[in-house]
């Protein structure tokens, strides 16, 4: 996880108190999502879930009740666990440490649909989206969408006695999860089997890193990581799960 990352900061050009901080390393790194293409799981024995074994956790009571919406057009042929999800319990239950998630049903979350299931494999809010023409971002809970780019702010206090807002764009690795990060038994972002992708992040990720940092700072972002990839010879600081581009 330690390694040298190439970093850059600009000013959010649609809020003059903000300045996004932006990890070019992971951003212009070739990771892609492989679930179901050889995607090991983080919990040992259960690849299938990915990475939907612990639940998502909501990140608001808007978050919950947007979900909700979602969910209630699906149906037993697009959801395995619809009468459960319907029922009395309901799709949340709280953690160890009473923070409410999505419900774990045989020992994944309620909404992944497992391996035989005929509506499909994988994350029913996911398809949801994809056969209505939508993003998934819009049906998923906000934890899952974001996945894996990480989000954080911080209050940054100038020598002037001025202060912005930072936001940092970055990876989602093993930290982010806290000190349960260490104890998953394989995760995607530092693994080359899921550095992959045909494009690099900031551009099959554009729809999540739009809604991340606004239409501005993205084109900024884009801007920035194109100068990045067109610059002649390797990169400085690339991704070390990367395999060199030919």
């Amino acid at each position: 996880m330690d390694f040298a990352r190439a970093w850059v900061e600009f000013a959010d050009p649609e809020d003059a108190e903000q300045v996004f901080r932006c990890d070019l390393t992971w951003l212009t790194s070739r990771w892609t999502c492989i679930f179901g293409r050889g995607c090991h799981g983080i919990r040992p024995g259960r690849a299938s879930d990915g990475c939907c074994t612990l639940g998502a956790h909501w990140s608001d009571e808007d978050d919950q009740q947007r979900v909700l919406g979602h969910a209630a057009r699906l149906t037993p042929e697009t959801w395995q666990f619809h009468s459960k999800g319907t029922g009395p319990k309901g799709i949340s239950e709280p953690d160890e440490d009473g923070d409410l998630r999505t419900r774990r049903v045989d020992g994944a979350c309620i909404f992944l649909n497992r391996p035989g299931f005929p509506g499909g494999e994988g994350c029913s809010l996911h398809t949801l989206a994809l056969s209505e023409g939508k993003e998934p971002l819009e049906t998923k809970p906000d934890v899952c969408w974001q996945l894996p780019v990480r989000r954080t702010y911080d209050w940054i206090d100038r020598p002037d006695d001025t202060r912005y807002l930072q936001v940092t764009i970055g990876e989602y690795d093993r930290r982010g999860w806290g000190p349960g990060g260490h104890d998953l038994q394989w995760w995607c972002t530092g693994s080359p089997d899921a550095h992959v992708g045909p494009d690099p992040v900031y551009i099959s990720y554009r729809p999540e890193l739009v809604e991340l940092m606004g239409a501005g700072g993205y084109a900024v972002l884009a801007e920035l990581c194109e100068r990045r990839l067109a610059a002649p010879g390797e990169p400085v600081a690339p991704h070390p799960a990367d395999a060199p581009q030919g």
